[in-house]
C-alpha cells in the first residue's frame, strides 16, 4: 500500500457519495438543525462534512471536552516514542474554518419523539437530524472486582489521556524483571488489534530498556485481527520477552483484586508488577438511550444509511454502531461519518441517495520500524454492510525487513492524513 495523499483519502475514504453531493451544492440547500454528539473521528469529521455539502445547516458538535486525544498512536505515546501532546488536537478549526458551533458538554438525555436533546448543563437542544459517534464505555460489571477506582490501579488505558500517562508512569517505574500482564477481551470492543500492538510496543520498551522483564497477555479469544502476523513477529523480535495465552488455555481473566495486586484467570492467577485491563465495552450511554442498542450494548444501523433500526432521524456511526464486518476503528468513523453526511444532506434536499462505498485500513506497529496491515473494501447489498470479494488482505507474512519499515513510515502518514482531514 502506498502513501495516501490528502486528496486521496478523501477520494477512497467513503467520499463518493458525498462528492456528488458537493458537485450539486449550488443547486440546492436546505435550512435544518443537526446536532452531532462526539467529537473523535466519526462526530468530528461528519460535523465539518455537512457544513461543507450545505453551509445553510445550522450543525452543532457536542463534546464533553475542549479537545480531542487520539487512540490511534496512543500506544506510542505510553512507551514513549511519542508525546501526548502530539496527539492532542483542538475544535479551533471546524469552528473557524467551517462553521461549526463547538457545545462543550455532555449529552445526557435523548426525547427521540420530540426530538430533543439534554445536555449536562441544563441546556436542551432540538434537531432534525441528530448523529451519535460517542464511542465506548467500559463495562465496569465485566470482570469481577474491576471498577473505574480499580482503573486507578490497573489501568485500561482504552481511552487515552489520563490513563494512558498512569500506565507508561507505571512501566518506568518498574524494576527490571518484573511482569507486565495485559488482558485483551472478547469482541467486539474498539480496536481489535489495539491489545497486540501494546504487548508488542511495550515488549520493545522492556528489550530496550528492562530485558529482564516479561509480558503476559492474556485473552479471553482463541484467535485475533493479524495474528499470523503478530505472532511470528513476536516470535523474531521479542522471544521469551512476549508470551500470548489464548482463551482455550486459561486466558480469559475472570478477576481482579487491587488490594493485593492479584489477576485472576479461569485456570491461574498472577500477581504483576503493572497490569493493564482492557475491559469488555460496549456503546456509550448516550448512544443506548431510548433502547437504541436493542439491549445488547452495540447499536445496530442501516448499512447504506447508518440511520437507527430503532428511531428514524438518529445516525449512529464508529464505535458505538453495529457495522459489521467493518471494523471499529478510526478508518471505519471517518468512511461512516462522509456516508452519513451525504445521507442527511441528501435526504433533507428530497435527492435520491448515493450508492456507498466504504473502506477500511488498519496497521500496527510491532517495533517502531515495524509495521503490519490489513485492509478491506465494502459494499452496501439489501442494507447490509457486506467485504467485496477479493479485497481484504493482510501484509505478506514472509515480508522483509524493509517492507515492515514502509509500513511503519505509511502508518505515520496514514495518522497525519486522517488527522489533518478530522481536525484540519
Amino acid at each position: 500500500m502506498s502513501f495516501f495523499t490528502r486528496r486521496q483519502f478523501f477520494s477512497l475514504a467513503g467520499s463518493l457519495p458525498f462528492a456528488r453531493l458537493l458537485t450539486g451544492r449550488a443547486r440546492a440547500s436546505t435550512q435544518a438543525r443537526v446536532v452531532v454528539v462526539g467529537g473523535g473521528f466519526g462526530g468530528a469529521v461528519c460535523a465539518k462534512y455537512l457544513r461543507l455539502a450545505d453551509p445553510n445547516l445550522e450543525v452543532s458538535l457536542v463534546t464533553p471536552q475542549p479537545q480531542f486525544i487520539t487512540c490511534p498512536f496512543s500506544n506510542v505515546a505510553l512507551v514513549g516514542l511519542r508525546s501526548l501532546a502530539s496527539l492532542t488536537h483542538t475544535y479551533q478549526r471546524l469552528r473557524e474554518g467551517y462553521g461549526v458551533q463547538i457545545i462543550q458538554a455532555q449529552a445526557q438525555e435523548l426525547d427521540p419523539t420530540t426530538q430533543r436533546i439534554t445536555l449536562s448543563d441544563g441546556r436542551t437542544l432540538a434537531y432534525d437530524k441528530l448523529v451519535l459517534s460517542p464511542g465506548i464505555e467500559l463495562r465496569w460489571d465485566a470482570i469481577e472486582g474491576y471498577d473505574a477506582e480499580a482503573s486507578t490501579v490497573f489501568p485500561h488505558a482504552w481511552q487515552a489521556g489520563s490513563q494512558t500517562l498512569l500506565l507508561r508512569r507505571q512501566l518506568d517505574a518498574m524494576e527490571d524483571g518484573g511482569l507486565v500482564v495485559i488482558s485483551a477481551p472478547e469482541t467486539p470492543y474498539r480496536c481489535p488489534p489495539g491489545p497486540y500492538e501494546r504487548a508488542s510496543l511495550i515488549a520493545h520498551y522492556l528489550k530496550t530498556h528492562k530485558p529482564k522483564s516479561k509480558v503476559l497477555l492474556l485473552d479471553a479469544k482463541d484467535s485475533f485481527t493479524k495474528d499470523r502476523l503478530f505472532l511470528a513477529a513476536w516470535e523474531r523480535l521479542y522471544p521469551g520477552l512476549l508470551e500470548w495465552v489464548p482463551g482455550a488455555q486459561g486466558g480469559r481473566v475472570i478477576q481482579v483484586d487491587t488490594r493485593t495486586g492479584i489477576v485472576r484467570t479461569e485456570f491461574d492467577e498472577y500477581k504483576p508488577a503493572v497490569a493493564n485491563i482492557v475491559a469488555p465495552q460496549r456503546a456509550a450511554a448516550i448512544a443506548r438511550a431510548g433502547d437504541l442498542d436493542t439491549g445488547t450494548g452495540w447499536c445496530p444501523v442501516h448499512g447504506s444509511t447508518f440511520e437507527s433500526r430503532v428511531q428514524a432521524n438518529i445516525h449512529i456511526i464508529g464505535d458505538a454502531a453495529i457495522a459489521n464486518p467493518m471494523p471499529k476503528s478510526a478508518f471505519s468513523a471517518n468512511n461512516q461519518a462522509k456516508v452519513c453526511a451525504a445521507t442527511i444532506v441528501a435526504r433533507l434536499r428530497g435527492e435520491p441517495l448515493a450508492q456507498p462505498a466504504l473502506m477500511n485500513t488498519c496497521y500496527s506497529l510491532v517495533a517502531p520500524d515495524y509495521g503490519i496491515s490489513i485492509s478491506a473494501v465494502y459494499a452496501v447489498e439489501n442494507d447490509t454492510i457486506q467485504v467485496v470479494p477479493g479485497s481484504s488482505g493482510t501484509s505478506p507474512l514472509d515480508a522483509p525487513e524493509t517492507t515492515r519499515a514502509l509500513e511503519a513510515a505509511y502508518a505515520r502518514s496514514w495518522y497525519a492524513n486522517i488527522t489533518a482531514d478530522t481536525f484540519g
